[in-house]
């Protein structure tokens, strides 16, 4: 009669230490580090609507660079709200804001001589972020190809954007 032959402690133990060495090579160290990346776009944190008074101060800051007193700020605050048209409104204050003395705009050979120094600081100016790619060079294909666009025009522009309206 044949019994069968059991395996002895050498081989169990072959087959042990080779079953460890392939389950430890089969595990890898990542070759790559994935970050995260944001797929909305810069604007789509801005949920939050900017009430008259803030749109006022923050617009007059904007092209200033100085503060406005509460009362102006109460008053033209109370003259949009008495307008049904707010985007009516809105054009007329800066048009205004741009009309009175002391607005702070680079001039036109300042803004040509270095386009993308204009857009990006226009950006953190207006919209607190930077522009990203597509943003900076279609400003400056349209600030190239027209030479009538002036930085008022733009400033005007960045005020009257809906991502200008919300924080």
């Amino acid at each position: 009669m044949n019994t069968p032959r059991r395996p002895g402690i050498r081989y169990v133990t072959a087959r042990c230490l080779l079953a460890a060495a392939v389950l430890s090579a089969c595990s890898k160290e990542p070759i790559y580090e994935l970050t995260d990346v944001g797929v909305l776009p810069p604007s789509a944190n801005k949920d939050q609507p900017k009430t008259n008074e803030q749109y006022v101060s923050i617009l007059y800051a904007n092209l200033f660079q100085d503060g406005l007193n509460a009362n102006e700020v109460y008053g033209i605050g109370q003259c949009i709200e008495s307008i049904g048209d707010k985007e009516l409104a809105r054009e007329v204050i800066i048009s205004n804001f741009m009309n009175r003395p002391g607005v702070l705009l680079p001039t036109d050979s300042a803004m040509r001589a270095d386009i993308d120094a204009f857009v990006i600081d226009t950006y953190r100016r207006f919209l607190v972020r930077d522009p990203n790619e597509g943003e900076r060079t279609w400003f400056r294909n349209y600030i190239e190809a027209d030479p009538n666009v002036t930085p008022e025009i733009v400033y005007f522009s960045f005020a009257m954007c809906d991502e200008y309206c919300f924080y």
